[in-house]
């Protein structure tokens, strides 16, 4: 008797193991192909108050997981700011006062330059495949697409922003369609509905993404890709310090 409850324990936990890792091999299909080995892009992003608008053009850089870099091209003002994320390490770079700052993980989840983003929603200083667990909730529909609801929640040890994240992820073209953020008390605080399905560097993707807060009526922030390319080789030592002031 006790053999087969052991047997029995040990298959539903088998079961249960590979069902989490179908949810996080999804995720990480998802993640691979909107970053590609390497990526180039031009960004346009619409910073939306009740009673005023700006708009912001960027210019990024990524490798893998470990390494991204954002430029600022406009407005003049914010011109030639960079943020670099290179592994653990997060850094910004201020023209204006010629300062590399080291940014400490408490800033991760101040915005990102007044946006609704967050640092860590555009230098992804926290992994989405290595700092959460994964597991189904299970369908949705949106925009006609069939798509898997994915619930991530962090590891003990993990130092991340978010007490909870739910993806919803096209089940065909392993798009992610739809995203909400949760603080650490399960409180919804943005959603981020992604849309205008179009190719992207030869792959079908949004091409635009709104973070829209849930307590903050008529504030959105409009992120709009006019321009991708993967695989464009890219060493490791274009994303350090000491490139920080020469991207352009």
């Amino acid at each position: 008797m006790k053999k087969t409850l052991f047997l029995l324990f040990f298959h539903f936990a088998f079961i249960l193991a590979a069902i989490a890792q179908d949810a996080k091999d999804i995720v990480k299909k998802a993640d691979e192909k909107a970053k590609g080995k390497t990526s180039v892009s031009n960004i346009t992003i619409q910073i939306i108050r009740p009673t005023w608008s700006r708009e912001m053009s960027v210019k990024g850089w990524s490798k893998g997981n470990d390494f991204s870099l954002a430029l600022v091209l406009a407005p003049a003002k914010e011109k030639g700011v960079v943020f670099l994320k290179r592994r653990k390490e997060v850094w910004n770079w201020i023209p204006s006062i010629e300062r590399n700052i080291k940014m400490p993980p408490s800033m991760m989840s101040q915005s990102w330059m007044g946006t609704d983003f967050t640092n860590d929603d555009l230098v992804k200083e926290a992994s989405i495949l290595e700092d959460y667990d994964h597991s189904f909730l299970g369908n949705i529909t949106i925009e006609g697409r069939d798509c898997h609801k994915i619930q991530l929640i962090p590891k003990p040890k993990s130092a991340v922003v978010w007490g909870k994240i739910i993806m919803a992820i096209d089940k065909k073209d392993f798009m992610m369609l739809q995203v909400e953020y949760f603080d650490e008390d399960k409180i919804l605080i943005n959603t981020m509905y992604c849309s205008d399905i179009k190719m992207l560097g030869g792959r079908l993707l949004p091409g635009k993404m709104e973070m829209v807060p849930a307590n903050k009526k008529g504030n959105k922030t409009v992120l709009i890709y006019n321009s991708i390319v993967f695989d464009t080789p890219l060493e490791d030592s274009f994303f350090t310090t000491q490139n920080i002031t020469k991207v352009k």
